[in-house]
């Protein structure tokens, strides 16, 4: 993966860069979620309220971070995530890496979505010791209780 490429491209307005970097994130675990089906972009833009021109790049930066993302022109065109090799091989992450990471799915909140809450447990648990993504909990506050 080229470490220019961010999948949240730089942005004047941090808000508006973590709003792109939520629309990716949900992209993915809706590509994820179709087990390999083609899905319409217009469709997926429909489903954010977004453009398709906008669906069509963040595809392509997520493609460019190295996921397996192909996508087809046409009548029967669409885009589908490659999930035949759905786990990755071990990756070899220094403590600066992880803790790039952990801030990450911080910014996005632990109720971002099930997948990122569970991808921070992981690198903390992974860590051997109390952090404090280690104590990522849902909010309780959005499930009516306190």
């Amino acid at each position: 993966m080229d470490p220019s490429v961010g999948l949240a491209a730089a942005s004047r307005d941090g808000h508006l860069a973590l709003r792109r970097v939520e629309r990716q994130q949900w992209l993915v675990e809706r590509l994820y979620a179709a087990h390999g089906a083609l899905l319409v972009l217009d469709d997926l833009a429909a489903e954010l309220g977004v453009s398709g021109r906008t669906i069509a790049r963040d595809v392509a930066r997520l493609r460019d971070a190295g996921l397996p993302i192909e996508t087809r022109q046409g009548r029967d065109g669409g885009v589908r995530l490659d999930v035949s090799g759905d786990r990755l091989r071990p990756v070899d992450l220094d403590l600066p890496e992880i803790a790039a990471l952990l801030s990450s799915l911080a910014v996005l909140g632990p109720s971002a979505s099930e997948s990122a809450s569970s991808a921070a447990l992981k690198l903390a648990a992974a860590l051997g010791g109390e952090t404090p993504a280690g104590r990522i909990e849902p909010d309780r506050t959005e499930q009516g209780s306190t």
